[in-house]
Order: structure tokens, then C-alpha cells, then sequence
């Protein structure tokens, strides 16, 4: 077979806990108690009297759920298939991997397969949900059929993504940065397609016709739609989702021939062209500049030298350099999408309705890829030096707890700052042209700073916590997708119902349980303290509070509730972190359960 050894090795060696089939168990319940919990909201707004309102419950639920599945598969196919590669080299395995009798397909396939095998089971998994949904009127087998072949070949081709250039880049977080940089990139393009900024038609063809047939999100809002409307020259394919189907697979299976071709030239070839010595004139020059240097000063270490480590030397990797400027290329195009939306938004509608108005929605992406980035350095600063076994020396020094946590973080505030300051710096501009009030750019940029520092401490917690880097990785990044999932989720059907909050306090309420069941088993099941049980208690529902409270109006009470939960969680993985310090009490360096 052609997966066969290293897909064998994967799946047979990977131990399989009970926190791996419960969290498939999780995302199904998690997707019928979203059902019920708009049923809930439905029948609490509004009186249900025959079968067409059923029918169109069903059509409504469907296209919610739907877009969820996608947006989950494709960040967890990526990430997960990015953290594996990535583990492999850092533990350099992978170079054991290339010295066996294995071709390049074999590798490169079969660790693709079983990085995806889990997402891969979840997307099957949820097809019965899907199917039942049917039963309800208003979605036909045919809508379920092409919902689904989106979401797997999207996720095939965000896994093949992922797995690419994690061999061939050097560093986890240059891996996960990257992969999650051209995701964006992609989803962005669909939006400027779209738009129309490239032009309204393309060889006889609507632009949005054409964002459907090259990017997920609009393929997955034309697979929802009962009716399939296209124009003559996409009818040789059957309309833009089953061309998107069939540029889906053909990326797909380019990124995977292309790292089937250059594997063994990436690694370990790189780093053995970096240190091969030189000869002749050039070791005459190397052995000058070599001389030179002996002269000089050595660089003065600072008193925490975890943090003169993390920002004075290229402890991420020397193309570090490459995910910033991939991150000002999202930059920039969200910044000139938003100074366009300035031009076209009316003062009546503009000035001070709210602190992210309409204008400002290309804001929501750069902020929401913040965190995630800031999330993923801070989890792979702890997760790269324990693969490297450098973590080992660093507990037989005498560092403190507080130069080893305090220099993580502010390595990462440190090399992630663009993210920090670039949006800081669109809102400022958003306030300076009368479209946010001077309160709300308060309100904003300060929650803005406190959920970074949420994200990057839970990085740390799940470094400190997890001895496997791919376990650490996934409920790190996770717990973060989710949230910002969920808050989506939440608003979404939020405004869909919008008759009584206080009944969709009742709806919620068990949708908010699972929220709190899986947020402890995330930070606190394998160090529990009181303090994380109550963050992850209150987390949830302080959550709802701040959604309904920003729908309302309310922002200064959502600001202070955002500010109050998300510190409080930030001071509970950290104050442990320093006191008891599970790193170096050596817990975090047992076998993993």
C-alpha cells in the first residue's frame, strides 16, 4: 500500500486515550446541542405551526452548521497536520524516516493520512447529523452531498498545506505561522474576487461565481443554497461548487507532488549545506572573519537570559523574517479594504454606533489573527524546547520560575508586536476619522490587549502542561478556535432571534455547560487548581453576558466583564505557573496519561 508504513506506524504507535474518543464525542453533541439550542430559541420567539416553518428551521440550521463543520476542518486538518511534520523534525525523527528503505510518497502520504485521520473522522461522523436534518423538510440529500464534499476536499487541501511546509520550514511556529498566513491569504482572495476588485467578470463569468469556484466559504454558501443558478460557460462542470471540487483536488494534489519531489532536498540537506566547511579562498575569509570575532566583546547576557534569548537571538528561526512580512501582506490588504469602507460609509450610520462599525470589518480578521499567532508562538516556545531537549538544561540552572515564565512571555509580546500594534494602530485611525467614539477605542484596544495576554499565557499552560508537543499544540490552539468559534456561533443566532435574551439565556445554558466541561478537561484536568476551576466555571457564561450586553449597546459593562473573566483565567494558569511551577517539579516530564 502506498501509506502503508508510516500511516501504520502512525496509527498504531500514537496511544489513543479516552480524552481522544471524548472529544469526537464532544464536536457531534456539540453539534446536535446547537440544534437544539435554536429550536429552543425558535419556539421561544415564535409559534411553529406547521411544517413549512419546520422546513424552513431546518434550511436555516443547516447553512449554520455547515459553515462551522468547514471552518473546523480546515484549521484543525492544517494544524494538525503542520504540528506533526513539524514534531518530527524537531525530535529528528524525521531524519530516521529518510535514512529507511521508505519512498518519498510513502512518507509524505502516510503522515498527511494519519495527521488528518481524526479530522477526517469527525467530518464522517457528522454526516448523520446532517442526513437527520433532512427529515425536518427543506434540505434535499443532494445540498448534504455537495455540503460535505466541500468540507473534505477543503480540509484535504488546508492538510496537504499544512504538511508542505512544515517540511520545509525549520520551526514550528514558522510552520503554523505560515500555514495559517496563506489560509488567510486564500479566504481573503475570495473576498476581494467577490467584491469585484479584480474585475466584475472573468471570461463571461461573474466574479462571485468565480470566488465560489476557487475559495471554500463561498463554495460552501452556493452548496447550502437548494437551487444551483450558474451561468452557460460553467455548465460543462455543473456550476461552481463542482469546480471548486475539482481546483480543490488539483492544489491538492500539486502541494502533495510538490513535497513528494523536494523532501529529501529540504531535509536534511539544508542543514547540511549550512554546515559543510568551506575551502580554499573562502575558508582563508571564514578563518579572517572567524579571528575577528574572537577579538571583539562578547554580547552582555541581561539578568533574564530566557528573555535576552528570546528577542536578542533567532531563537524562532532565521525565517522568522518570511511570516512577518506574509503577516504585512494581510495587513496591508486589510488596511487598504478598510480605508476604502471609510470612503463608502455614511456619517449617519458611521459616527459611534458601535466600537467595530460596519466600516470596520476588515479590522475583524487582522484581530482574530492576532491571536491566534500570538497563541501559537507562546505554545511552541515551551513545546520546541522540550523537543530539543533543551528545557532539560534549563531546569538544572538556577532560573527562577519568573525568568523562565516572564521571559517566554515577553519573548512573545516581543516577536509577535506587529500583530499587536498594526491593528492597535487601524483602530486608532478608525477613531481619528470620527468612526469610533474615544470610549469605544478604550473599550477595544484594551480588551484587545487583555485577550492577548489570555491566548499567549495559555500557550504557556499548555507547554508547561502536555508532554507531547502535537497533544500541547492541538488543546492550545483549540480552546482558542473554539472560543472565537463559538462567540461567532453565538452572535449569529443571536441576531437571527433576537425577541427575548433572556430566553436565550435558558437556551444556552446547556450549550454553556459543554462550554465549561471541555474548557476545564482543556486547562485544568491535568493541573487542577481551584482557581482554573472557576475560571473555566464562569468563563462561558461571562462570555454570553459580554455577547448580549455588545448587542444590546452595553459596552462599557462588556468591556469590564471581558477585562474582569479574561484576567482572572490569564492570573490562574500564571500565578501556579510561578509559585509551584510544574516544569520544575518534573511532573510535566513523566510519561503522558
Amino acid at each position: 500500500m502506498l501509506v502503508g508504513p508510516v500511516f501504520n506506524r502512525e496509527i498504531t504507535t500514537t496511544p489513543r486515550s479516552w480524552r481522544l474518543y471524548l472529544s469526537r464525542a464532544i464536536y457531534v453533541a456539540s453539534l446536535f446541542g446547537l440544534v437544539l439550542t435554536a429550536w429552543l430559541i425558535l419556539i421561544g420567539s415564535q409559534e411553529v405551526r406547521g411544517l413549512g416553518d419546520l422546513a424552513r428551521f431546518g434550511s436555516a440550521v443547516f447553512a449554520l452548521l455547515a459553515p462551522i463543520q468547514l471552518a473546523m476542518a480546515i484549521a484543525f486538518s492544517a494544524l494538525l497536520t503542520a504540528a506533526a511534520v513539524a514534531q518530527e523534525k524537531d525530535r529528528r525523527t524525521l531524519d530516521l524516516l529518510l535514512m529507511t528503505n521508505l519512498t518519498n510518497a510513502e512518507l509524505v502520504l502516510g503522515k498527511l493520512l494519519a495527521s488528518m485521520l481524526s479530522v477526517l473522522v469527525l467530518i464522517v461522523a457528522a454526516v448523520a447529523m446532517l442526513v437527520l436534518l433532512t427529515l425536518l423538510g427543506g434540505i434535499s440529500n443532494a445540498q448534504v452531498l455537495r455540503v460535505v464534499a466541500v468540507t473534505l476536499t477543503s480540509a484535504v487541501v488546508a492538510g496537504s498545506l499544512g504538511s508542505t511546509i512544515a517540511l520545509w520550514r525549520e520551526k514550528t511556529f514558522q510552520s503554523l505561522a505560515m500555514t495559517t498566513l496563506l489560509l488567510v491569504m486564500w479566504l481573503l482572495a475570495g473576498e476581494l474576487i467577490a467584491a469585484g476588485v479584480f474585475g466584475d467578470v472573468w471570461a463571461g463569468i461573474p466574479a462571485k461565481q468565480w470566488a465560489s469556484a476557487l475559495t471554500p466559504l463561498h463554495a460552501m454558501a452556493d452548496a447550502v443554497k437548494p437551487l444551483q443558478t450558474h451561468v452557460a460557460a460553467l455548465a460543462w462542470c455543473g456550476g461552481p461548487v463542482t469546480l471548486f471540487l475539482i481546483v480543490a483536488t488539483v492544489v491538492a494534489v500539486l502541494l502533495n507532488f510538490w513535497a513528494i519531489v523536494r523532501v529529501r532536498v529540504w531535509n536534511p540537506t539544508q542543514e547540511l549545506e549550512r554546515r559543510k566547511p568551506a575551502s580554499g579562498l573562502q575558508k582563508s575569509v571564514a578563518e579572517g572573519s572567524a579571528t575577528k570575532a574572537k577579538l571583539r566583546q562578547s554580547r552582555a547576557v541581561w539578568d533574564n537570559p530566557i528573555l535576552w534569548r528570546e528577542i536578542c537571538t533567532w531563537a524562532y528561526g532565521r525565517k522568522i523574517v518570511v511570516v512577518r512580512i506574509a503577516y504585512l501582506v494581510v495587513f496591508a490588504v486589510c488596511a487598504a479594504a478598510l480605508v476604502a469602507s471609510l470612503g463608502e460609509a455614511s456619517e449617519a450610520t458611521a459616527r459611534y454606533a458601535s466600537p467595530i462599525p460596519a466600516a470596520a470589518k476588515p479590522l475583524i480578521p487582522l484581530l482574530v489573527l492576532g491571536l491566534v499567532l500570538v497563541n501559537a508562538l507562546a505554545v511552541t516556545s515551551l513545546t520546541t524546547e522540550r523537543d530539543l531537549r533543551a528545557l532539560d538544561l534549563l531546569l538544572v540552572t538556577d532560573l527562577t520560575p519568573k525568568e523562565i515564565v516572564y521571559g517566554k512571555l515577553g519573548g512573545v509580546f516581543y516577536n509577535s508586536k506587529e500583530m499587536l500594534l498594526l491593528p492597535i494602530g487601524l483602530s486608532v485611525l478608525l477613531w481619528y476619522t470620527s468612526h469610533m467614539s474615544t470610549e469605544n477605542l478604550v473599550f477595544l484596544v484594551l480588551s484587545f490587549l487583555v485577550m492577548n495576554g489570555f491566548v499567549a499565557m495559555l500557550g504557556v499552560h499548555s507547554g508547561m502542561t502536555y508532554v507531547e508537543s502535537r497533544t500541547a499544540v492541538a488543546v492550545s490552539l483549540s480552546t482558542v478556535l473554539f472560543l472565537l468559534l463559538g462567540i461567532a456561533v453565538c452572535m449569529r443566532m443571536m441576531l437571527a432571534f433576537q425577541s427575548s435574551f433572556t430566553y436565550q439565556l435558558q437556551a444556552f445554558a446547556a450549550f454553556m455547560l459543554g462550554g465549561v466541561a471541555g474548557l476545564f478537561l482543556a486547562l485544568g484536568y491535568r493541573n487542577p487548581s481551584r482557581a482554573i476551576e472557576i475560571a473555566s466555571f464562569t468563563t462561558p457564561f461571562a462570555t454570553f453576558y459580554v455577547i448580549t450586553s455588545f448587542l444590546q449597546g452595553n459596552f462599557g459593562a462588556a468591556f469590564l466583564v471581558t477585562v474582569a473573566t479574561y484576567g482572572f483565567a490569564t492570573a490562574a494558569m500564571l500565578i501556579p505557573a510561578i509559585d509551584e511551577f510544574d516544569v520544575a517539579t518534573g511532573r510535566t516530564t513523566g510519561q503522558d496519561h
